[in-house]
């Protein structure tokens, strides 16, 4: 099946990918291999107190959206920017399919296939 369209919605526990036709959608779940654990800053101790880049994670993340056209990438805080980082230094071909990048919190399935139907025809009427 070919899809234009693709959407991911990421954090740093999981990644809801999403091909999108006009008739369909194709839905896939991606986590990463180690569990991600929330990292506190304290006081005197070294480190960004940031949770570490899950190479291999967003590399699979990367490879789900193969065949996409164009690629929305959402999601509710760093995942997203980390995501589109690895993406310029290891899957250059996908670089110029990224359409935009959007802060959303944690919606359903149904609200983030809406959201990309709706985002990406306001897109395609723009360059009408």
């Amino acid at each position: 099946m070919s899809h234009y369209h693709a959407l991911v919605w990421i954090d740093h526990v999981q990644a809801h990918v999403m091909h999108i036709s006009p008739d369909d959608v194709e839905k896939s779940l991606i986590e990463p291999r180690q569990p991600h654990h929330k990292l506190h800053s304290r006081v005197g101790t070294l480190g960004s107190g940031r949770a570490p880049e899950h190479q291999d994670y967003y590399h699979r993340v990367a490879q789900a959206l193969n065949g996409a056209s164009e690629i929305l990438i959402v999601g509710p805080a760093q995942a997203k920017l980390q995501l589109i980082k690895h993406i310029h230094a290891h899957d250059a071909a996908l670089v110029s399919k990224i359409v935009g990048v959007e802060t959303v919190d944690h919606p359903s399935d149904a609200q983030l296939v809406a959201y990309a139907r709706k985002y990406f025809l306001a897109k395609d009427k723009m360059l009408q």
